[in-house]
């Protein structure tokens, strides 16, 4: 009898610290004072929107790549997102009350981007990359969505994600979420101002290594090997290593405004939305993500 009470205990512990470890996170106090202490700069928050590259995602499918740039404010969902682990399906985020997330709350918006958690309180599948987005600062998401509610509202309905069994529960992700989920930024940085914001722009708001990072097992980003390239998840080739070490700063800048790198061959693929989205940053930010890339080589 003893025995069996024991294996009861040590199952009902073990029940407790899955659950514990399942449930999905909320913001922290402090991020919730820094969001509601911050004055929103929609304009600021543009500038944030174009670094985060929402709309490579949210955007119609349809969308040309040479569309200008506010054809790429609606936001209205349905690309699809091949994986090793199913389709998923870019949902609707426009400010449609019903359709979007026109109803939400700035906290529920923070929620969303920081901790992957919707307003229900379920958690996102990391196909969208709160992985890195986790690392923004309160402010920039609170100026993004200012910027948010300046957008077109779009009516169409979000699609569903078209996934096997089991990966339709999502309870397991807060398993997932506590092995792959890290504040820290990965590149330590030598302290030089356009090195340090470069490594914002790169590791949290443009969640650059979501592509160019291998993966392990489990989907998440295997971080000893940062950047060193991996796997298109369509099946389709090869997403390569950055920065070719071969390319100056000086050419990774202009390649991330005209798309064409030093061998005059254009860019392609879903790395012709990034362009589009970085060409409408400040130079210096552009100039700041080329002084990170470069200092992961040297």
């Amino acid at each position: 009898m003893r025995r069996i009470g024991w294996l009861v205990l040590i199952a009902a512990s073990l029940g407790a610290l899955l659950w514990w470890l399942a449930r999905p996170s909320d913001l922290p106090d402090a991020t919730r004072a820094a969001l509601d202490a911050h004055r929103p700069d929609p304009a600021h928050g543009e500038r944030i929107f174009w670094a985060t590259g929402c709309a490579g995602c949210h955007a119609p499918p349809d969308l040309d790549s040479g569309a200008p740039p506010e054809a790429r404010l609606v936001l209205s969902g349905g690309r699809r997102l091949e994986s090793p682990f199913g389709t998923f399906v870019a949902p609707n985020v426009s400010p449609d009350p019903v359709n979007g997330i026109g109803d939400w709350s700035l906290h529920d918006f923070a929620r969303a981007m920081l901790r992957g958690v919707s307003p229900e309180g379920a958690h996102y599948y990391p196909a969208f990359p709160y992985t890195s987005y986790l690392r923004a600062r309160p402010e920039d998401v609170a100026d993004l969505w200012a910027f948010w509610q300046t957008l077109p509202a779009v009516e169409t309905p979000s699609a569903a994600h078209e996934l096997p069994f089991p990966f339709t529960i999502r309870s397991g992700l807060g398993i997932w979420k506590f092995l792959n989920m890290n504040e820290d930024f990965v590149f330590p940085g030598d302290g030089a101002a356009p090195v340090m914001r470069g490594r914002y722009l790169v590791e949290a708001l443009g969640h650059c290594a979501e592509c160019h990072t291998p993966r392990n097992l489990a989907g998440g980003l295997d971080v000893g090997r940062w950047m060193a390239g991996a796997p298109n998840p369509s099946g389709d080739g090869r997403i390569p290593r950055i920065p070719d070490p071969s390319w100056s700063a000086e050419d990774i800048e202009a390649y991330l405004f005209s798309g064409f790198t030093p061998d005059f061959d254009v860019v392609g693929g879903s790395m012709a939305d990034v362009v589009q989205h970085m060409a409408q940053l400040p130079a210096e930010d552009r100039a700041a993500i080329a002084a990170y890339l470069r200092a992961l080589v040297e």
